[in-house]
């Protein structure tokens, strides 16, 4: 079954371009401690977007997580559900603050509390991005403050109100829950030492989940094969970190896998990989599950 923001609240703004902003794939029973997120799989470019932009769709595509949320759809048959975005990342960004704004973007002021000098708005990576992965201005001009700020209450909030709900009712029938953050690197990103990694494992540096619920992990992708780094380059983003409170009971972890295991990262393009990619996730992901309940993993205490 899939339940879909405009089910709940109704599109308004840049909500309404979307249909709908995002939608969550519940299993038929929720049978283990787990919810899956794929905030950054969203590849609806609406006309209005592709208009105000100076790159074509595949170049806007470049920061794109392209079919992640396939790749871990099997996790809702094997009762997890699955929170997945439509609108893409180059739009809005979910593993940001929710007010990480660059100035120089916009026509008019913006709020008094925005976030305008972190590192990932320096770098053109805010809520509302400037640049693609790869460095490229998005937009052909400036854009308004006012709509920034209506992507993030009809989009951005909404998004982590359905997370928060999910991991809530997780913890609430299970006793913990368990946070899966799937994204996929480009190849290209990983340095001289992690040239080679197939997946990188974030926990922000043992921060975000328990120690067994990684190393269970790591264990399982190496067992399939995988050859696996943790934190580097990627730590886990504002997701992890934000809902990653072991010593609670609530454990965040972001996967990262390189997108050449599956995809042709030019034209984005599946290979013929993908199948059995999908197949091992699964595969991976139900071992983890089996074994959840026998890894040091805090739980929440009773009220």
């Amino acid at each position: 079954m899939t339940i879909s923001d405009t089910e709940t609240s109704g599109p308004t703004g840049p909500a309404s371009l979307f249909a709908p902003p995002f939608a969550v794939d519940e299993p038929e029973s929720h049978s283990i401690p787990f919810v899956f997120n794929t905030g950054h799989s969203g590849a609806v470019y609406p006309p209005s977007f592709l208009a105000a932009s100076r790159l074509d769709g595949l170049s806007l595509r470049r920061s794109e997580d392209a079919h992640v949320d396939r790749l871990f759809e099997p996790v809702v048959r094997l009762g997890a559900p699955l929170l997945r975005a439509n609108f893409p990342r180059a739009y809005l960004d979910v593993n940001r603050e929710p007010f990480e704004l660059d100035p120089r973007m916009f026509e008019g002021r913006l709020p008094p509390y925005a976030n305008t000098r972190s590192m990932r708005v320096a770098g053109g990576l805010g809520t509302v991005p400037r640049v693609v992965a790869d460095g490229q201005e998005i937009y052909a001009g400036r854009i308004t403050a006012q709509e920034a700020v209506a992507r993030i209450e009809t989009l951005y909030k909404p998004y982590h109100r359905m997370l928060r709900a999910l991991i809530q009712r997780t913890a609430k029938a299970h006793g913990t829950c368990i946070l899966i953050d799937c994204h996929s690197m480009p190849s290209s990103s990983l340095g001289r030492e992690e040239a080679k990694a197939d997946v990188v494992l974030g926990d922000r540096y043992g921060t975000a989940c328990s120690p067994a619920l990684i190393d269970a992990f790591e264990a399982q992708f190496q067992a399939h094969g995988f050859r696996v780094v943790r934190n580097k380059p990627y730590a886990g983003g504002f997701i992890t970190e934000h809902y990653g409170e072991p010593n609670l009971g609530r454990h965040a972890l972001q996967i990262e896998m390189n997108r050449a295991l599956y995809m042709n990262e030019s034209s984005l393009a599946l290979t013929r990989d993908f199948p059995a990619l999908v197949t091992a996730l699964e595969s991976i992901v139900a071992a983890v599950a089996k074994g959840a309940g026998n890894v040091s993993l805090p739980r929440m205490a009773a009220e």
